[in-house]
């Protein structure tokens, strides 16, 4: 018999809002509030909401530092605002660090913690009215009512830093929009291929997404494209940071929530939740790689992913093979591909990589997509008994990671995952790169994007190696002549040049004649 301590996870909520008046819109927290209604509802039991003793939350966007001088949607404590809107009674406020990793992370610790009898049941919310925000801001439209900076504090769970070194900061890395087109053309160069041959990859790898986003009733773009409109370059689809146009892009100005509720098979039983209802995290693991992208040895590799999912599925029991269902982390390409690489799955897989559609395609919540996917998960499993699935999360620059495996058959034996900073130790004992914060003399191109700002000419930015001492060094390429634009008519990876700083303090690479 399933030990009454073994975590489920029994209700699950989404809700997606279009409305483009923001003077009509409901807010952020409004969005959560539904969704956990939803979830609750979702259960089949009427006594739940009473029953959570912890609120769990993601953090919005709205409380990165880029945004936290917006005059409103700043929610210092989310748990403690929804268990306000919902009459909770719940005493305990848990909050997740930044990044794409935190809701399976959160949904990590709350499993552990429930089965060691420290929370009997649980409520974790996440999700963004940033299109909302934004458009009120761009309106005019005063939302200060969109604000609650509560005096109580959530307990902080996760690693909460800033993701970038000051100097990758400088020159742009701090953008996701940069970093992983950078991972992109690290993973094409490292496998071989001239950029049309990659892109048509990409472009394969990236349809099936849409096709299934076209058909989620929560998605924000429900709209299928061939893989030759994702990868061409158009009026509607421009340049981001080369080689990604618009399509290959996560977009974050959406409006979604997800909820889902969480308890023992015993509280279950207790509560009269059917058993049709409860979906297992069967096993779960967690890891950051190397922080800093510039001192992580190789671009195009993830040591995190590969340790992850192995510990995850050693816990379960399972093999990749045994995966009915995935959701990859999607808010570039990239984090596809090298999951699929690092975990022993073929891009060309006939199994779908999502569940959703993906964060450029169903929409990308800031950090709280992985929610979503997890809340999608259940349905597709309920309705598919036996069935096993994995979701994935993935924060800051292919930086902090999570998985988790789910089923509706219970786990043999007692819950027990492997303690974090096992796996954990093993990664921060890798070797890291030398940086050379100010580099001056001769340098080569591993590799680089092409940066594209409404208003502003492009700017490549590079990632490459010191010719006499192998450091590595961050720079721009120099604004004159043309050798911007050569970075995408050729293949700059390899390209050798001369570094020297500007009256800026910005490294600047020339390329050799």
């Amino acid at each position: 018999m399933t030990n009454p301590n073994t975590p489920i996870l029994v209700g699950a909520g989404l809700t997606v809002q279009k409305e483009r008046d923001p003077a009509k819109a409901k807010s952020p927290v409004d969005l959560l509030a539904d969704a956990a209604q939803s979830a609750f509802a979702d259960t089949g039991t009427a006594d739940v909401a009473q029953a959570v003793d912890t609120v769990a939350s993601i953090r919005f966007i709205t409380d990165s530092p880029e945004a936290r001088d917006f005059p409103f949607g700043i929610y210092l404590n989310p748990a403690r605002t929804v268990a306000n809107l919902l009459g909770l009674s719940a005493s305990h406020m848990m909050l997740a660090a930044t990044g794409g990793n935190s809701p399976q992370m959160m949904i990590n610790e709350l499993a552990e913690r429930i089965a060691n009898g420290a929370v009997e049941t649980a409520l974790l919310v996440g999700g963004e009215g940033f299109a909302s925000v934004t458009r009120a801001l761009a309106q005019g439209v005063d939302l200060a009512h969109w604000n609650d900076r509560t005096e109580e504090a959530a307990e902080i769970i996760g690693v909460e830093k800033p993701g970038v070194l000051p100097i990758e900061h400088k020159h742009g890395l701090f953008f996701p929009v940069n970093s992983y087109p950078i991972f992109e053309n690290a993973l094409r160069a490292h496998l071989g291929r001239d950029m049309a041959t990659h892109m048509e990859k990409v472009g394969q790898l990236m349809t099936p997404f849409t096709e299934i986003a076209a058909n989620h009733p929560q998605s924000w773009f429900p709209t299928r494209r061939s893989a030759e409109e994702l990868v061409t370059v158009s009026d509607d689809n421009r340049l981001v940071g080369y080689p990604y146009p618009k399509y290959l892009n996560s977009v974050i100005r959406i409006d979604q929530a997800a909820a889902v509720v969480m308890t023992s098979v015993g509280k279950a039983r207790e509560m009269g939740i059917d058993e049709s209802r409860w979906v297992y995290l069967n096993g779960c693991a967690e890891a950051n790689d190397i922080w800093y992208l510039s001192q992580r040895p190789e671009l195009h590799r993830s040591p995190a992913m590969k340790g992850m999912a192995e510990t995850a599925l050693d816990m379960a029991g399972w093999t990749i093979s045994d995966i009915d269902y995935f959701d990859l982390y999607s808010c570039f390409p990239v984090a596809v591909e090298v999951a699929c690489r690092e975990m022993g799955i073929a891009e060309d897989d006939p199994r779908p990589f999502t569940v959703t559609g993906g964060l450029p395609y169903f929409g990308g919540a800031g950090n709280a997509y992985t929610l979503m996917s997890v809340a999608t998960m259940m349905d597709k499993l309920r309705a598919n008994p036996g069935k096993r699935g994995m979701c994935t999360g993935n924060g800051w620059f292919l930086t902090k990671h999570s998985l988790g495996l789910y089923s509706t058959q219970a786990p043999e034996g007692d819950w027990a995952r492997e303690p974090v900073s096992v796996l954990q130790g093993k990664i921060d004992a890798m070797p890291t790169l030398d940086l050379d914060e100010a580099p001056t003399g001769a340098g080569r191109i591993e590799t680089y994007t092409v940066a594209h700002v409404g208003g502003k000419p492009p700017q490549g930015i590079l990632i490459g190696r010191m010719l006499e001492t192998d450091k590595r060094f961050v720079a721009h390429m120099t604004a004159n002549g043309d050798h911007v634009a050569r970075l995408m008519q050729e293949d700059g990876i390899g390209m050798t040049g001369t570094l020297a700083p500007d009256d800026d303090g910005f490294n600047i690479f020339t390329p050799d004649a």
